[in-house]
């Protein structure tokens, strides 16, 4: 019971700071709504890129907790410290990859078939957030730390204090006001740097006065590449960022394949992939929870509490699965009423919720199942089930159904409801092998 309560409290602390970092999206989502269906549509396609980037590069540095939870547990703080600094080249070299993608987005508007008329405010989205993924990287090297420490009330508050800030922002900048034009999507774009910058210069702040951080030396002349380090991060990094890009795009690169459908299909997809995207954080803050404990006690040398502890996460991601999935089909009718007051894009949100309700029973096994695999550095196997299923089953799936075969295309033309078919069909096998795999992992570690 001590360990369900340090989870617990761990996963709830985590989990109030991706609900405010979720509400970023929620905010954006409905201001763009309320501005007009043009805004949302673009909206919709700028986030599906940007997330798509931002959440691959995300789970490369995501990736190190098990690392300094394992050295934590060990009560190696002064190697937790050298580690850090290391993973800022890491950083450095992703976030230049990543701001290449964004500031220079045209290749993936031209190869996904974005209408031209959507393309001008996708672009200027794109660019201003690209902007801001320096401040983004490090703010997610500094909370990976936190969580791995067990501390992450700290990242809690900033998040919370960032989406106090980030509410009014939006507002101001898409619908103008003071000295400023409506800039519809691009607003939102604007309040989401400004915001980004100003918790990554707290975050600074806090790791130079916290005496939290004094025991890892983390202030300290920086060392050139440790090259050796580097490598083994990449190998435990690259393969889990990979496995995020695979799952993000098969997710996100629906609302760009959606686009060309028009602005209704735009308009609820993107509400719809929100609601899913919001469920997301429970398991995503358990899994986070649980494989920080987990690897504790592995650092510890623990190995069959360790154990105990990933079965315990895994039961509680079926409980809390089935009760998300049960509340989205109550209230599918409802929840879209939050977002927008348009009568068409409301029904056919109700119709897209019923299978998101599937969508995350799914997802909410797989994530945490894969958080517990990379506990025990198993990362290439996930990845491989990944491109199989979900880019190659859902994705493609739903393309095939949505496009390709003349009878389901014809009765669900001008909706995205295949896409949601082919995703959530792709998740329930993803979650089955990825209980069995981690099953085999256990087993072999005994």
């Amino acid at each position: 019971m001590r360990e369900l309560a340090t989870i617990a409290r761990h996963a709830g602390t985590v989990l109030a700071g991706q609900l405010a970092v979720m509400a970023f999206g929620v905010t954006d989502t409905i201001v763009a709504g309320r501005y007009s269906s043009e805004a949302l549509a673009a909206l919709s396609v700028a986030s599906a890129v940007f997330v798509s980037v931002y959440v691959s590069l995300m789970g490369v540095l995501q990736a190190l907790l098990p690392i300094w939870a394992e050295q934590h547990g060990r009560g190696d703080t002064t190697a937790i410290g050298a580690s850090f600094r290391q993973s800022l080249y890491l950083a450095l070299g992703f976030t230049l990859l990543g701001m290449l993608v964004l500031v220079f987005p045209d290749p993936i508007l031209a190869w996904t078939e974005v209408p031209p008329a959507m393309q001008a405010d996708v672009r200027a989205y794109l660019i201003i957030v690209g902007w801001a993924l320096p401040s983004a990287m490090f703010f997610r090297l500094y909370t990976t730390l936190n969580q791995a420490l067990g501390h992450p009330q700290l990242v809690t508050w900033l998040q919370v204090g960032a989406l106090v800030l980030k509410v009014p922002l939006s507002i101001w900048f898409t619908f103008g006001g003071w000295g400023i034009e409506a800039q519809g999507a691009a607003g939102c774009a604007w309040a989401t740097l400004l915001v980004d910058y100003a918790i990554a210069v707290i975050a600074v702040v806090l790791m130079r006065r916290q005496a939290l951080y004094a025991p890892l030396q983390l202030w300290q002349r920086m060392e050139a590449p440790d090259w050796a380090r580097l490598a083994a991060f990449l190998r435990l990094g690259v393969p889990a960022g990979l496995s995020i890009l695979v799952e993000v795009t098969s997710f996100t690169l629906v609302a760009l394949f959606v686009a060309r459908q028009g602005a209704l299909a735009a308009a609820s997809h993107q509400i719809a992939a929100n609601l899913a995207a919001v469920c997301y954080m429970v398991p995503l803050s358990l899994g986070i929870a649980i494989s920080a404990r987990v690897s504790w006690w592995r650092g510890t040398g623990n190995e069959a509490q360790a154990q105990r502890l990933a079965w315990l996460g895994l039961r509680i991601a079926l409980v809390s699965g089935a009760l998300l999935s049960g509340s989205l089909l109550l209230l599918r009718h409802h929840l879209p009423q939050v977002y927008t007051a348009d009568p068409a894009v409301i029904a056919l949100t109700a119709t897209l919720l019923a299978w998101v309700a599937l969508y995350h029973a799914a997802d909410s096994l797989q994530c945490v199942c894969i958080f517990l695999m990379r506990c025990w550095r198993v990362t290439v196997a996930p990845l491989v089930v990944y491109c199989s299923l979900l880019w190659g089953g859902g994705l493609g799936g739903g393309y095939w159904l949505a496009y390709k075969n003349e009878a389901t295309s014809a009765y669900w033309s001008m909706n995205p409801t295949p896409f949601w078919i082919g995703s959530a069909s792709a998740l329930a096998l993803v979650a089955i092998i990825f209980i069995y795999l981690l099953y085999r992992v256990l087993r072999a570690h005994k």
